[in-house]
Protein backbone atom coordinates (compact mmCIF):
# COMPACT_ATOMS: atom_id res chain seq x y z
CA UNK A 1 0.00 0.00 0.00
CA UNK A 2 1.36 3.43 -0.92
CA UNK A 3 1.91 6.27 1.55
CA UNK A 4 -1.18 8.11 0.29
CA UNK A 5 -3.30 4.98 0.65
CA UNK A 6 -2.06 4.52 4.22
CA UNK A 7 -2.87 8.15 5.04
CA UNK A 8 -6.40 7.84 3.63
CA UNK A 9 -6.88 4.57 5.49
CA UNK A 10 -5.80 6.21 8.75
CA UNK A 11 -8.08 9.20 8.17
CA UNK A 12 -11.07 6.91 7.57
CA UNK A 13 -10.23 4.90 10.66
CA UNK A 14 -10.08 8.09 12.75
CA UNK A 15 -13.03 10.20 11.62
CA UNK A 16 -12.61 12.62 14.51
CA UNK A 17 -9.05 13.35 13.50
CA UNK A 18 -5.52 11.98 13.72
CA UNK A 19 -2.43 14.05 14.52
CA UNK A 20 0.45 14.58 12.15
CA UNK A 21 2.76 13.09 14.81
CA UNK A 22 0.68 9.88 14.90
CA UNK A 23 0.66 9.63 11.11
CA UNK A 24 4.40 10.23 10.95
CA UNK A 25 5.03 7.49 13.50
CA UNK A 26 2.69 5.01 11.78
CA UNK A 27 4.22 5.64 8.35
CA UNK A 28 7.84 6.02 9.42
CA UNK A 29 8.21 9.43 7.78
CA UNK A 30 8.61 13.01 9.02
CA UNK A 31 5.71 15.29 9.91
CA UNK A 32 6.81 17.54 7.03
CA UNK A 33 6.47 14.58 4.65
CA UNK A 34 3.00 13.87 6.05
CA UNK A 35 2.00 17.51 5.43
CA UNK A 36 3.35 17.31 1.86
CA UNK A 37 1.28 14.19 1.10
CA UNK A 38 -1.83 15.77 2.66
CA UNK A 39 -1.28 18.81 0.42
CA UNK A 40 -1.09 16.55 -2.65
CA UNK A 41 -4.32 14.79 -1.65
CA UNK A 42 -6.03 18.17 -1.32
CA UNK A 43 -4.99 18.94 -4.90
CA UNK A 44 -6.95 15.83 -5.89
CA UNK A 45 -10.03 17.40 -4.22
CA UNK A 46 -9.92 15.49 -0.94
CA UNK A 47 -11.26 17.93 1.67
CA UNK A 48 -8.92 17.38 4.61
CA UNK A 49 -9.31 19.75 7.57
CA UNK A 50 -6.46 20.45 9.97
CA UNK A 51 -6.51 21.88 13.48
CA UNK A 52 -4.01 22.00 16.38
CA UNK A 53 -6.43 20.14 18.66
CA UNK A 54 -7.78 17.37 16.41
CA UNK A 55 -5.07 16.99 13.78
CA UNK A 56 -6.07 16.00 10.27
CA UNK A 57 -9.68 15.03 9.50
CA UNK A 58 -11.19 13.79 6.23
CA UNK A 59 -14.26 15.90 5.51
CA UNK A 60 -15.18 14.61 2.05
CA UNK A 61 -13.82 12.74 -0.94
CA UNK A 62 -14.15 13.62 -4.64
CA UNK A 63 -16.47 11.80 -7.04
CA UNK A 64 -13.52 10.19 -8.76
CA UNK A 65 -11.72 6.88 -8.73
CA UNK A 66 -8.18 7.04 -7.36
CA UNK A 67 -6.11 3.90 -6.93
CA UNK A 68 -4.76 4.94 -3.52
CA UNK A 69 -8.25 5.73 -2.25
CA UNK A 70 -9.67 2.43 -3.52
CA UNK A 71 -6.83 0.51 -1.86
CA UNK A 72 -7.38 2.40 1.38
CA UNK A 73 -11.12 1.69 1.35
CA UNK A 74 -10.69 -1.95 0.35
CA UNK A 75 -8.17 -3.03 2.95
CA UNK A 76 -6.63 -6.49 2.77
CA UNK A 77 -8.10 -9.08 0.41
CA UNK A 78 -6.94 -12.60 -0.47
CA UNK A 79 -6.45 -12.03 -4.21
CA UNK A 80 -8.68 -9.52 -5.97
CA UNK A 81 -7.59 -5.92 -5.42
CA UNK A 82 -4.03 -6.60 -4.30
CA UNK A 83 -3.09 -4.06 -6.99
CA UNK A 84 -5.38 -1.41 -8.49
CA UNK A 85 -4.75 0.86 -11.46
CA UNK A 86 -7.00 3.69 -12.65
CA UNK A 87 -6.95 5.26 -16.12
CA UNK A 88 -8.76 8.47 -16.99
CA UNK A 89 -9.59 7.02 -20.40
CA UNK A 90 -8.75 3.88 -22.35
CA UNK A 91 -10.16 1.92 -25.28
CA UNK A 92 -11.27 -0.97 -23.09
CA UNK A 93 -10.03 -2.10 -19.69
CA UNK A 94 -9.95 -5.65 -21.07
CA UNK A 95 -7.43 -4.47 -23.70
CA UNK A 96 -5.19 -3.03 -20.97
CA UNK A 97 -5.54 -6.18 -18.90
CA UNK A 98 -4.68 -8.47 -21.81
CA UNK A 99 -1.33 -6.72 -22.15
CA UNK A 100 -0.69 -7.04 -18.41
CA UNK A 101 -1.57 -10.73 -18.58
CA UNK A 102 0.89 -11.33 -21.43
CA UNK A 103 3.55 -9.53 -19.38
CA UNK A 104 3.09 -12.10 -16.62
CA UNK A 105 1.44 -9.90 -14.00
CA UNK A 106 0.17 -12.00 -11.11
CA UNK A 107 -3.55 -12.50 -10.62
CA UNK A 108 -5.72 -10.11 -8.65
CA UNK A 109 -4.79 -6.87 -10.39
CA UNK A 110 -7.77 -4.61 -11.14
CA UNK A 111 -7.86 -1.94 -13.86
CA UNK A 112 -10.52 0.79 -13.76
CA UNK A 113 -11.19 3.45 -16.39
CA UNK A 114 -13.18 6.62 -15.83
CA UNK A 115 -14.31 6.23 -19.43
CA UNK A 116 -13.81 3.85 -22.35
CA UNK A 117 -13.81 4.75 -26.02
CA UNK A 118 -14.36 1.16 -27.21
CA UNK A 119 -16.04 -0.58 -24.31
CA UNK A 120 -17.47 -3.92 -25.35
CA UNK A 121 -19.86 -6.58 -24.17
CA UNK A 122 -20.54 -10.13 -25.27
CA UNK A 123 -20.97 -11.09 -28.92
CA UNK A 124 -19.10 -8.00 -30.11
CA UNK A 125 -21.66 -5.52 -28.81
CA UNK A 126 -20.59 -2.03 -27.79
CA UNK A 127 -20.83 -0.90 -24.15
CA UNK A 128 -21.35 2.81 -23.55
CA UNK A 129 -18.93 4.07 -20.88
CA UNK A 130 -19.49 7.80 -20.26
CA UNK A 131 -16.96 9.63 -18.04
CA UNK A 132 -17.44 9.25 -14.28
CA UNK A 133 -20.94 7.79 -14.57
CA UNK A 134 -20.29 4.12 -13.93
CA UNK A 135 -17.77 1.48 -12.99
CA UNK A 136 -15.83 0.11 -15.94
CA UNK A 137 -13.14 -2.32 -14.85
CA UNK A 138 -11.34 -5.60 -15.50
CA UNK A 139 -9.79 -8.22 -13.22
CA UNK A 140 -6.99 -10.65 -14.04
CA UNK A 141 -7.34 -14.17 -12.62
CA UNK A 142 -5.29 -17.34 -13.02
CA UNK A 143 -7.51 -20.07 -11.52
CA UNK A 144 -6.70 -23.77 -11.68
CA UNK A 145 -9.70 -24.57 -13.86
CA UNK A 146 -10.30 -26.51 -17.05
CA UNK A 147 -11.50 -24.42 -20.01
CA UNK A 148 -14.95 -26.02 -19.84
CA UNK A 149 -15.28 -24.78 -16.25
CA UNK A 150 -14.81 -21.12 -17.17
CA UNK A 151 -18.54 -20.42 -16.90
CA UNK A 152 -18.09 -20.90 -13.15
CA UNK A 153 -16.28 -17.57 -13.05
CA UNK A 154 -19.09 -15.73 -14.82
CA UNK A 155 -21.63 -17.30 -12.46
CA UNK A 156 -19.56 -16.36 -9.41
CA UNK A 157 -19.10 -12.80 -10.70
CA UNK A 158 -22.84 -12.31 -11.19
CA UNK A 159 -23.56 -13.64 -7.71
CA UNK A 160 -20.96 -11.39 -6.07
CA UNK A 161 -22.09 -8.30 -7.97
CA UNK A 162 -25.71 -8.87 -7.09
CA UNK A 163 -24.87 -9.31 -3.42
CA UNK A 164 -22.68 -6.19 -3.27
CA UNK A 165 -25.04 -3.89 -5.17
CA UNK A 166 -28.10 -4.95 -3.20
CA UNK A 167 -26.25 -4.38 0.09
CA UNK A 168 -25.04 -0.92 -0.96
CA UNK A 169 -28.24 0.35 -2.60
CA UNK A 170 -31.16 -1.65 -1.22
CA UNK A 171 -32.28 -2.32 -4.79
CA UNK A 172 -33.48 -5.77 -5.91
CA UNK A 173 -31.52 -7.27 -8.81
CA UNK A 174 -32.13 -10.36 -10.91
CA UNK A 175 -29.53 -12.41 -12.79
CA UNK A 176 -30.05 -13.28 -16.46
CA UNK A 177 -27.86 -16.16 -17.55
CA UNK A 178 -24.98 -15.94 -17.89
CA UNK A 179 -23.71 -12.40 -17.62
CA UNK A 180 -26.36 -9.74 -17.02
CA UNK A 181 -27.91 -8.20 -13.92
CA UNK A 182 -31.34 -6.65 -14.34
CA UNK A 183 -33.63 -4.32 -12.42
CA UNK A 184 -37.25 -4.49 -13.52
CA UNK A 185 -36.20 -6.31 -16.66
CA UNK A 186 -33.66 -3.64 -17.64
CA UNK A 187 -29.93 -4.27 -17.79
CA UNK A 188 -27.75 -2.49 -15.24
CA UNK A 189 -24.64 -4.71 -15.16
CA UNK A 190 -22.80 -6.65 -17.85
CA UNK A 191 -19.97 -9.16 -17.47
CA UNK A 192 -17.57 -10.10 -20.26
CA UNK A 193 -15.36 -13.11 -19.53
CA UNK A 194 -12.38 -13.61 -21.83
CA UNK A 195 -10.07 -16.61 -21.54
CA UNK A 196 -6.60 -17.65 -22.65
CA UNK A 197 -6.25 -21.42 -22.32
CA UNK A 198 -4.52 -24.57 -23.41
CA UNK A 199 -6.40 -27.79 -24.13
CA UNK A 200 -6.63 -28.87 -20.51
CA UNK A 201 -5.94 -25.76 -18.41
CA UNK A 202 -6.75 -22.08 -18.19
CA UNK A 203 -3.78 -19.75 -18.48
CA UNK A 204 -5.69 -16.67 -17.44
CA UNK A 205 -9.17 -15.21 -17.32
CA UNK A 206 -10.06 -11.54 -17.70
CA UNK A 207 -13.32 -10.47 -16.11
CA UNK A 208 -14.59 -7.30 -17.75
CA UNK A 209 -17.40 -5.65 -15.76
CA UNK A 210 -19.58 -2.66 -16.52
CA UNK A 211 -21.99 -1.17 -13.97
CA UNK A 212 -24.31 1.69 -14.93
CA UNK A 213 -24.24 3.73 -11.74
CA UNK A 214 -25.12 7.43 -12.00
CA UNK A 215 -26.53 7.98 -15.49
CA UNK A 216 -29.79 9.87 -15.91
CA UNK A 217 -32.37 8.46 -18.32
CA UNK A 218 -31.55 11.11 -20.93
CA UNK A 219 -27.93 9.92 -21.02
CA UNK A 220 -28.96 6.63 -22.61
CA UNK A 221 -29.62 6.66 -26.37
CA UNK A 222 -33.34 6.45 -27.18
CA UNK A 223 -32.99 2.90 -28.50
CA UNK A 224 -31.55 1.72 -25.14
CA UNK A 225 -33.93 3.41 -22.72
CA UNK A 226 -36.33 0.44 -22.71
CA UNK A 227 -33.47 -2.02 -22.30
CA UNK A 228 -30.98 -0.38 -19.92
CA UNK A 229 -31.09 1.54 -16.66
CA UNK A 230 -28.80 2.82 -13.89
CA UNK A 231 -28.69 2.48 -10.13
CA UNK A 232 -29.40 6.20 -9.81
CA UNK A 233 -32.48 5.98 -12.03
CA UNK A 234 -33.85 3.03 -10.06
CA UNK A 235 -32.96 4.26 -6.57
CA UNK A 236 -33.38 7.99 -7.05
CA UNK A 237 -30.03 8.78 -5.43
CA UNK A 238 -26.47 9.44 -6.59
CA UNK A 239 -24.22 6.56 -5.60
CA UNK A 240 -20.64 6.82 -4.33
CA UNK A 241 -18.79 4.95 -7.05
CA UNK A 242 -15.71 4.42 -4.88
CA UNK A 243 -17.74 2.88 -2.06
CA UNK A 244 -19.62 0.66 -4.48
CA UNK A 245 -16.42 -0.37 -6.25
CA UNK A 246 -14.75 -1.54 -3.06
CA UNK A 247 -17.88 -3.39 -1.92
CA UNK A 248 -17.95 -5.21 -5.26
CA UNK A 249 -14.25 -6.12 -5.08
CA UNK A 250 -14.69 -7.58 -1.59
CA UNK A 251 -17.57 -9.80 -2.70
CA UNK A 252 -15.74 -10.86 -5.87
CA UNK A 253 -12.72 -11.81 -3.77
CA UNK A 254 -14.97 -13.85 -1.47
CA UNK A 255 -16.61 -15.77 -4.31
CA UNK A 256 -13.30 -16.31 -6.11
CA UNK A 257 -12.05 -18.00 -2.95
CA UNK A 258 -15.16 -20.20 -2.99
CA UNK A 259 -14.51 -21.22 -6.60
CA UNK A 260 -10.83 -21.94 -5.96
CA UNK A 261 -11.81 -23.90 -2.84
CA UNK A 262 -14.06 -26.24 -4.83
CA UNK A 263 -17.30 -24.74 -3.49
CA UNK A 264 -18.96 -23.91 -6.80
CA UNK A 265 -22.12 -25.75 -5.71
CA UNK A 266 -22.61 -23.16 -2.93
CA UNK A 267 -22.19 -20.33 -5.42
CA UNK A 268 -24.55 -22.04 -7.89
CA UNK A 269 -27.27 -22.43 -5.24
CA UNK A 270 -27.10 -18.70 -4.47
CA UNK A 271 -27.04 -17.88 -8.19
CA UNK A 272 -30.15 -19.95 -8.91
CA UNK A 273 -32.02 -18.28 -6.04
CA UNK A 274 -31.47 -14.88 -7.68
CA UNK A 275 -31.77 -15.90 -11.31
CA UNK A 276 -34.59 -14.70 -13.55
CA UNK A 277 -33.77 -17.36 -16.16
CA UNK A 278 -34.28 -20.61 -14.21
CA UNK A 279 -37.79 -22.00 -14.61
CA UNK A 280 -38.55 -19.71 -17.55
CA UNK A 281 -39.10 -20.50 -21.20
CA UNK A 282 -36.16 -19.22 -23.20
CA UNK A 283 -34.82 -18.96 -26.72
CA UNK A 284 -31.09 -19.50 -27.14
CA UNK A 285 -29.34 -18.24 -30.27
CA UNK A 286 -26.01 -19.97 -30.96
CA UNK A 287 -24.81 -18.72 -34.33
CA UNK A 288 -27.49 -19.76 -36.83
CA UNK A 289 -28.92 -22.33 -34.42
CA UNK A 290 -32.00 -21.58 -32.31
CA UNK A 291 -32.98 -23.60 -29.23
CA UNK A 292 -36.32 -23.18 -27.46
CA UNK A 293 -37.21 -24.70 -24.13
CA UNK A 294 -37.34 -24.31 -20.36
CA UNK A 295 -34.19 -23.35 -18.44
CA UNK A 296 -34.04 -25.96 -15.68
CA UNK A 297 -30.75 -25.52 -13.79
CA UNK A 298 -26.97 -25.26 -13.93
CA UNK A 299 -24.68 -28.27 -14.29
CA UNK A 300 -21.49 -28.79 -12.28
CA UNK A 301 -19.45 -26.61 -14.68
CA UNK A 302 -21.92 -23.71 -14.71
CA UNK A 303 -23.53 -24.49 -18.07
CA UNK A 304 -27.26 -23.81 -18.43
CA UNK A 305 -29.44 -26.91 -18.85
CA UNK A 306 -32.42 -26.29 -21.13
CA UNK A 307 -35.22 -28.84 -21.64
CA UNK A 308 -36.28 -28.37 -25.26
CA UNK A 309 -39.74 -28.52 -26.77
CA UNK A 310 -38.99 -32.13 -27.76
CA UNK A 311 -37.90 -33.21 -24.28
CA UNK A 312 -34.15 -33.22 -24.90
CA UNK A 313 -31.81 -31.69 -22.29
CA UNK A 314 -29.43 -29.25 -23.97
CA UNK A 315 -26.24 -28.07 -22.26
CA UNK A 316 -25.71 -24.36 -23.08
CA UNK A 317 -22.26 -22.84 -22.55
CA UNK A 318 -22.59 -19.80 -24.82
CA UNK A 319 -24.95 -17.94 -27.08
CA UNK A 320 -27.58 -15.28 -26.52
CA UNK A 321 -30.47 -16.13 -24.17
CA UNK A 322 -33.83 -14.39 -24.50
CA UNK A 323 -36.64 -14.83 -22.00
CA UNK A 324 -39.94 -15.66 -23.68
CA UNK A 325 -42.82 -13.32 -22.98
Amino acid sequence: MTTDAKILSALRANLNGVSGAQLAEQLGISRAAVWARIDELRKLDYDIAASPHFGYRLVSSPDALHADDLLARLGKTKVIGRDIQVFEQTTSTNDVMEKLARDGVREGVVVFAESQTKGRGRLGRAWLSPPRKGLWFSILLRPELRPQEMTQMTIASATALRRAIEAETGLKLEIKWPNDLLIGGKKVVGILTEMNAELDRVRHIILGIGVDVNQDATEFPPELRKLATSLKIEGGETISRAELATAILRELDFDYARICGGKFSDVADEWEAGCATIGKNVTVHIGDRKIRGCAESLDDDGALLVRTEHGHLERIIGGDVTLEK
